[in-house]
Order: structure tokens, then sequence, then C-alpha cells
């Protein structure tokens, strides 16, 4: 079950993962598998309604750890780490998007957008690949689309940016 390519790898490993989670009451945020540097780091990112803990973590880490040790799915070596996504937890897939609906996200352009670079504002709706914002201060609601945003995450500090 040897794998090179990240895409993959993160599909496969998002397999092995999701039984384990809906086994431990979890559900699975997302799986990186990024290089950094000379290491390459395989993350798994969990949740649960109230937020994890480090008991959460360990639970899932242990048994996951030896099912990554008996399936062997990624040839070179990696670190493994296992955490919750956080406040400013950042919204990748169709669920996501659908399920923070109404709250505040920050989105960084990859190219700056209105002069703007970074911006904050209301998640309205979702349509892949586009997402429908409600910039604060603005009446009218935008279409983005995802192909222009380096990234969109929960606004976890509304003070950050006063736009």
């Amino acid at each position: 079950m040897k794998n090179k390519k990240s895409g993959s790898t993160v599909h496969l490993i998002t397999e092995l993962a999701k039984p384990l989670c809906d086994e431990l009451g979890l559900e699975l945020w997302d799986v990186k598998f990024e290089k950094e540097g000379t290491m390459w780091y395989l993350r798994v990112f969990i949740d649960k309604d109230m937020g994890i803990n480090i008991d959460d973590c360990e639970k899932f880490s242990r048994p996951f750890n030896k099912l990554l040790d008996e399936t062997d799915p990624i040839s070179q070596s990696y670190v493994f780490e296992v955490s919750g996504p956080g406040l400013g937890r950042e919204l990748r897939k169709p669920e996501h998007f659908e399920r923070f609906i109404g709250e505040k996200i920050r989105i960084r352009f990859i190219r700056a957008r209105n002069g703007e670079k970074e911006v904050c504002g209301t998640l309205i709706g979702f349509s892949k690949p586009n997402i429908t914002v409600r910039f604060d201060g603005m009446e009218e609601d935008e279409i983005i689309s995802l192909s222009e945003c380096a990234y969109v995450k929960l606004n976890d500090d509304e003070d950050l940016f006063d736009i």
C-alpha cells in the first residue's frame, strides 16, 4: 500500500482514519501530508461538538499509530501529529463551508483584490467552487471563487481586522 503522491496519500489516510473517528465519536476534520524543510508531516485534525482535548487526541493517536504501522501506507519517513482544527480553523471541504454559513470568516486572497490581500466578512452561502460573502459594512453579497483564495478560515479574532 505504498504511495508517493501527497494527494492520494491524504485520500488513503482519510479512508483509514474515518472509521476510527466514527468509532470514537469524533469528526475527521482534515488530513494534510506536507513537506516542511526536509521533513514530511502527516497531520490529522479531529473535532467533536464541544471541542477536543488532549485525551481525545491520545485516544485517536494510539490506535491510529498502530494502524499506520500495520498498513504502512507512506513510503518515506514522516512525523505524525494529531490535533484539533483550532478556533481559526481552515474551511476546505464543502461540509466545512455548509456547516459555518452565517459565521464570520477571514479570507486571504492569492492576489490582492480591490487593493486588499486579507478581508473579513460573513459566510452567506456555498456553491462549489464559490462562496458568497457579505463583507463587514457592506449591504450587498459578493460571490468569490475559491480559486482566488489562499485560504478561508473562521475569524477567531474580530478585532484583528477593521474593514
